[in-house]
């Protein structure tokens, strides 16, 4: 769900001070990326927010999201709007969410 890999290798490059300002912007805007995937109404906007939904969710290593959006880019390029699933992604970034939030306070416990 987590690819710690890629957490750890972002912490190191910035240090965790940037890291948790990082982590904090990553939050909002991937919520508010979420909260607006219903309001897309064009295959082209799905496609553009399912792609920086994937972006972010791959440099903060949130694994499990960036492979539904991976999906939802695909399937909104070839013009299917009902293969993205608000609620399923808002799902899996909530679990996504729970799981980071308790492995991050375990490994980095200072």
């Amino acid at each position: 769900m987590i690819d710690w890999a890629r957490v750890c290798e972002l912490r190191d490059e910035i240090g965790a001070e940037d890291f948790e300002e990082v982590a904090e912007l990553f939050l909002t805007e991937v919520s508010q990326c979420i909260a607006d995937l219903p309001a897309a109404r064009s295959p082209a906007v799905l496609r553009e927010r399912m792609h920086a939904l994937k972006g972010a969710s791959l440099n903060l290593g949130f694994a499990a999201l960036a492979d539904i959006c991976r999906a939802g880019e695909r399937a909104a390029a070839q013009g299917d709007m009902n293969a993205v699933r608000p609620a399923e992604v808002r799902n899996i970034f909530a679990a996504s969410l729970a799981a980071f939030e308790a492995e991050f306070a375990r490994r980095f416990a200072a």
